[in-house]
């Protein structure tokens, strides 16, 4: 194995996990999640001897995954229902099920959301970027980016209106 292929082997093993969990938060499926990794260590992988440093590879396949997800978008698709209420009590907080049961009811909202609402949530308060970036890396408008989260916010107010019960976030 020559240089190269030892460092597209160490950036597997080491950065794969990262990924996942990105992916898992743009698609809220975990097959989903691996399948777009999976795409975007292949398409790396192809682009791997154009790279100008190894270093640049994670930003890279993380720019992949974004515009594999939204290709993905593009697809025409048939409507998803989940069905069930999604319910909070704040009662048990201290509680180990309690906060297994908060989790599952956030992730349920966050699937309701559409995939591109759930990109720009994932890009803006999961991993940290500004509007621009994320624009950026999905190849939209930063006006798209601004739309997009408003109505993700709102939608999860709708769906969750203790939302700050469930973050432990201290009323202001």
């Amino acid at each position: 194995m020559d240089a190269r292929e030892a460092d597209y082997a160490h950036f597997v093993r080491t950065r794969t996990h990262a990924l996942l969990r990105s992916a898992y938060l743009l698609t809220g499926d975990q097959h989903l999640a691996e399948d777009l990794v999976q795409e975007a260590l292949a398409r790396t992988h192809r682009a791997w001897l154009r790279l100008e440093r190894p270093e640049n590879a994670e930003a890279y396949a993380r720019k992949v995954m974004y515009h594999a997800q939204v290709s993905f978008w593009r697809r025409p698709r048939v409507a998803e229902v989940l069905p069930g209420e999604f319910t909070t009590d704040p009662a048990g907080a201290d509680d180990p099920a309690e906060a297994a049961v908060q989790r599952l009811t956030l992730r349920r909202a966050l699937l309701a959301l559409s995939a591109k609402q759930r990109a720009v949530i994932v890009l803006r308060y999961f991993e940290d970027h500004t509007e621009a970036e994320a624009a950026h890396l999905l190849g939209v408008s930063v006006s798209t980016v601004k739309t997009q989260t408003g109505r993700a916010l709102d939608r999860l107010r709708a769906l969750l209106p203790d939302l700050r019960v469930l973050t432990q976030e201290k009323p202001r």
